[in-house]
Formats: structure tokens, C-alpha cells, sequence
């Protein structure tokens, strides 16, 4: 191999790690910024009311 041949290859190689780094990093926020999301639509979500008196709403008819 001559000296120009190896010097593409470790710029190739470079290259690559460094797009590959790039890429993780971007995919990395992506999923940063659907957490974030996640939880505000979660944090959005009204309480949740309890029932309104024991026995009312507790049972379901399974035979009807």
C-alpha cells in the first residue's frame, strides 16, 4: 500500500466514526424530545375523580 492509500483509508474511516457520532447524537435528542413530550402530555391529563358513592358504579351487569 502506498502512503496516499492509507491516508483515504484513516479519512475514511474518520469520516465515518464521525457521522456515526453525529447520527447517535441526533437520535439521542429525538428521544430527549419525545420524553419531554410524553410527560407533558401526561402532566396535562385531568385528575382523576373518584367515585361518586360506595356501590354506585362498582358492579357491571355480566349477564344482561
Amino acid at each position: 500500500m502506498d502512503v496516499g492509500s492509507i491516508a483515504r483509508l484513516a479519512t475514511g474511516l474518520a469520516q465515518e466514526r464521525t457521522e456515526q457520532a453525529v447520527g447517535i447524537a441526533v437520535l439521542k435528542k429525538a428521544l430527549d424530545i419525545q420524553a419531554s413530550s410524553a410527560a407533558a402530555l401526561l402532566a396535562a391529563l385531568p385528575p382523576v375523580q373518584p367515585l361518586p358513592a360506595a356501590g354506585i358504579g362498582g358492579n357491571i351487569d355480566t349477564t344482561a
